[in-house]
C-alpha cells in the first residue's frame, strides 16, 4: 500500500505534467533551501537532501572537515565519527554528515511549501517551452477560445495558449467557439508574461506542411516541393519536380481526379492551388506558372531597369486568363518565378511591334528575311481585324518570327545606348578570363606534386609540434597536401588558421630539404618569386637620370650581373635613341641569377633619394617667411603611384608610407 507522501507526489507529477525526476530536485531543493535558512547555514558549505520516494522521510547531509580534534562542530567532524558512515576517509578529507533535526519534515513542509511550488511552476514553464520549440514550424490543432478584434486566442494539444492575429488569418474564413482547426506555429518567445506563442493560416509554409502530410510522395522525397506563391484564401501556386524519371510530379500531387488537392483546399476554406512543373530555364518555368496552353511567344530582358523582366504574347481569346482576376495570375507567376511579368495579346504585341518598326526604321537592319514578313504581318492584322478569325499556324509563326526578333532588336539597341555597358562587359570579361587564367595556373602547379608524397607523413618533415597541430587542424595530413599550398602561393599557406611568416619559412625550408621535390622547377620559391615580379617591368625602360655616353644598341653580352645602370627583367625590349620601327626590337634572355640581380637593381634605382635636410643655424629667431619655406620642404616629393593590375584590369593608387623626418625643426 503506497503512502501518503508517494500519493501526493504521484498526483503532483500527474497536475503539473513533469517527469517525477523533474519533481523530485524541486522537492529536494526546496529543504536545502527552508534548512539553510532555519539553522544559518554558511553559503560556502555544500548541503544535499534525500527523500525516500515511498515513505516520504527527508534526511539532510552537511559537508564537514575530517580532523583529530573538533573545535568547531558546525564544519568539523572527528575521525572516528567520519570512519563508521565513511570507511577509507582520513584526517584531512570531507565528507558528508547527517545533521537531519527532529521532526524536520513538519517543520521543512511549512517553510518549503512556497518554494515547492516556485520551483514547480518553473519547471512546468521549461518543459513547456522545450516542448513547444519542437512543434515551431510544424502544424498542430487548435481550439478557439476567445474571438477578439485583435485577433483569436486558442488553446493547443496541452492547455498551451497561442495567439492568432488578424494578419495571420484567411481573408474571409469565420470562427467560433470551441472549433477546431490546424494553425501553423509561426514562432515561440519568452516573456515576463510567460511564453507567446503566435500561429498563422495564410504562411506560405502552412501550405508546404499540408502537401507534406497529405501527399506521400513529398513526404518520402520522390516530388519536391521548389517554390510557393500564396495569396491566402484566394489562390496558391506550387511548382514541384520529381526525382524519380516515371515518376508525375503534377499528377501525383493532384491525385485521383483532384482527391488530394481538394482536400487541402477544403483546409484552406476553399481556396485554390495550382500544382505547376518546375524547370531549369526560366523561358520553359514562366511558361508552366502561367498555366495556359497557347501562348506564343516569352523574350527574357535582364538589363532592364526594372529588373528581369519576361514579355510574354498569349492568344487575345485568352488574355484575360492570362492575367487572372485583378492580375491575380500573373502577380503569382511573377513571385513564383522572380520575374516580372509583362503580358500581351497577339493583335495588341503585333501593332506595338509594327509601330516600333515605323518610328525606328533601323531597328531591323541587317536582317533582310524579316524585313520581309513585315508587310505579311501588317496584312495579317488588318484582315483579321475585319474578319475576326482565328490565327492560322502559319500565321501565327510568322506573328512570333517578328515579335521576337523586333524585342531583341530593341533589346540590344537599348543596351548599347547605355553609358558604360560596354566597359561593363569587358570588365567581366577579363575578370573572367584573369580567373580562368588563374585556374588552368594552379591545375598545373598541383600537377608538379609527386604521387609519393600523398603516402608521406608529416613527421617526416621534421617540423615543430605546434606547426604539424595547426597543418592537422587545417586538413593536411600528408606531405602531397603540404606541397599543393605551396605550389599555389604563399598565400595558400598564410589563409590557415596559426600559420604566420615564421611558420611558413619553417614549412617551405622543411618541404625543400625533404626527400621530395616538384616535377618542375617553375613552383621553387626563388624562381616564383622572379617570374612574379617580371610582368610588372615595363616593356621599355627610359635611361636613368644621368645616363653615360652608350652605344645605340646593346648586345646581350655588354648586359652582366654589374650592370646597375638600367633596371632589366625577363623578358624586356630594349630601345635606343634612335627611332626603330617595331619589328627591329628584340627580346633579351637571362638566366635566374642575372634577372635576380638585375631586378635588385631596378628596386634600388626606383627610389628617389631623399632631399638631404638643409642645416640652419640661426643668430636669432628665423622669419615667418623663412620658417614658413623651411617646414614647407617635406610636403615636397611624389606621395603616390599609380599600379596596375593585370589580372582583374583594374587601376589603383597606394601611398608613400611615412618615414621619419628628414630635417631638423627649429627649437626655442
Amino acid at each position: 500500500m503506497k503512502s501518503e507522501f508517494a500519493l501526493a507526489f504521484g498526483q503532483t507529477c500527474a497536475e503539473y505534467n513533469l517527469p517525477k525526476e523533474i519533481v523530485m530536485e524541486a522537492i529536494e531543493a526546496a529543504l536545502v533551501s527552508a534548512y539553510r535558512r532555519d539553522w544559518n547555514i554558511s553559503p560556502d558549505q555544500n548541503i544535499a537532501a534525500e527523500i525516500n520516494a515511498n515513505t516520504g522521510q527527508a534526511q539532510i547531509f552537511l559537508e564537514k572537515h575530517i580532523v583529530a580534534e573538533v573545535e568547531n562542530p558546525e564544519n568539523e567532524v572527528s575521525l572516528s565519527a567520519a570512519l563508521s558512515s565513511h570507511p577509507g576517509v582520513q584526517v584531512g578529507m570531507t565528507c558528508m554528515v547527517t545533521v537531519t533535526p527532529d521532526n524536520f519534515g513538519r517543520i521543512a513542509a511549512q517553510t518549503a511549501k512556497q518554494v515547492i511550488m516556485q520551483r514547480l511552476k518553473e519547471a512546468e514553464r521549461e518543459s513547456q517551452y522545450s516542448r513547444i520549440m519542437r512543434q515551431e514550424g510544424e502544424i498542430v490543432i487548435g481550439s478557439v477560445q476567445s474571438i477578439q478584434p485583435q485577433g483569436v486566442v486558442m488553446h493547443l494539444e496541452r492547455r498551451e495558449e497561442a495567439r492568432l492575429p488578424r494578419r495571420e488569418q484567411i481573408p474571409g474564413e469565420h470562427y467560433t467557439l470551441h472549433k477546431k482547426i490546424r494553425v501553423y506555429v509561426l514562432s515561440v518567445q519568452r516573456s515576463h508574461r510567460g511564453l507567446q506563442i503566435l500561429v498563422s493560416r495564410s504562411h506560405p509554409a502552412m501550405l508546404r506542411r499540408l502537401l507534406e502530410l497529405e501527399i506521400p510522395e513529398i513526404r518520402s522525397g520522390q516530388v519536391e516541393i521548389k517554390a510557393i506563391a500564396r495569396e491566402a484564401g484566394t489562390r496558391s501556386k506550387v511548382a514541384v519536380i520529381s526525382h524519380q524519371a516515371e515518376l508525375d510530379p503534377v499528377g501525383a500531387c493532384v491525385g485521383i481526379r483532384g482527391s488530394r488537392i481538394q482536400n487541402i483546399s477544403r483546409e484552406l476554406n476553399g481556396e485554390r492551388v495550382d500544382i505547376v512543373k518546375w524547370a531549369e530555364t526560366p523561358l520553359e518555368f514562366i511558361k508552366n506558372a502561367l498555366s495556359l496552353d497557347s501562348i506564343l511567344s516569352v523574350v527574357l530582358d535582364e538589363n532592364r531597369p526594372e529588373g528581369h523582366t519576361a514579355s510574354v504574347v498569349v492568344a487575345d481569346d485568352q488574355l484575360s486568363l492570362a492575367i487572372g482576376r485583378s492580375g491575380q495570375n500573373a502577380r503569382l507567376s511573377a513571385k513564383i518565378t522572380g520575374w516580372r511579368v509583362d503580358i500581351q495579346g497577339v493583335t495588341g504585341a503585333a501593332l506595338s511591334a509594327l509601330k516600333a518598326i515605323n518610328n525606328n526604321p533601323e531597328l531591323l537592319d541587317g536582317r533582310k528575311d524579316i524585313v520581309g514578313l513585315v508587310p505579311r504581318l501588317a496584312a495579317i492584322i488588318q484582315e483579321h481585324d475585319r474578319n475576326r478569325y482565328s490565327y492560322t499556324d502559319e500565321e501565327r509563326r510568322i506573328i512570333k518570327t517578328v515579335l521576337e526578333v523586333t524585342h531583341l532588336a530593341f533589346i540590344e539597341k537599348r543596351n548599347q545606348a547605355r553609358p558604360g555597358t560596354q566597359q561593363k562587359e569587358a570588365r567581366i570579361a577579363a575578370q573572367r578570363e584573369a580567373k580562368t587564367a588563374k585556374q588552368t595556373a594552379d591545375r598545373e602547379a598541383l600537377e608538379t606534386v609527386p604521387a609519393v608524397a600523398y603516402e608521406a607523413e608529416l613527421q617526416i618533415l621534421g617540423l615543430s609540434k605546434r606547426v604539424t597541430a595547426h597543418l592537422t587542424e587545417n586538413g593536411l595530413h600528408n606531405v602531397g597536401e603540404v606541397m599543393e599550398k605551396i605550389a599555389l602561393g604563399d598565400e595558400a599557406l598564410l589563409i590557415l588558421k596559426g600559420i604566420g611568416a615564421k611558420s611558413l619559412v619553417q614549412i617551405k625550408t622543411a618541404v625543400k630539404e625533404s626527400a621530395y621535390t616538384f616535377s618542375s622547377s617553375e613552383v621553387e620559391p626563388e624562381t616564383e618569386f622572379a617570374e612574379s615580379l617580371a610582368p610588372e617591368v615595363p616593356a621599355a625602360v627610359a635611361p636613368a637620370p644621368e645616363p653615360e655616353p652608350a652605344a645605340p644598341e646593346i648586345k646581350p653580352a655588354e648586359v652582366t650581373e654589374e650592370t646597375e645602370e638600367e633596371p632589366v627583367a625577363e623578358p624586356i625590349t630594349v630601345e635606343s635613341d634612335e627611332a626603330t620601327p617595331p619589328a627591329e626590337e628584340r627580346t633579351i634572355k637571362f638566366d635566374s641569377a642575372t634577372i635576380r640581380a638585375l631586378q635588385a637593381a631596378m628596386a634600388a634605382s626606383s627610389e628617389k633619394p631623399r632631399k638631404e635636410a638643409q642645416k640652419r643655424e640661426y643668430s636669432s629667431a628665423p622669419t615667418l617667411e623663412e620658417e614658413a619655406a623651411f617646414k614647407s620642404r617635406k610636403y615636397q616629393g611624389e606621395k603616390r603611384a599609380l599600379l596596375y593590375d593585370e589580372e582583374t584590369g583594374e587601376t589603383f593608387a597606394v601611398r608613400r608610407k611615412k618615414q621619419e623626418d628628414s630635417y631638423e625643426t627649429w627649437k626655442d
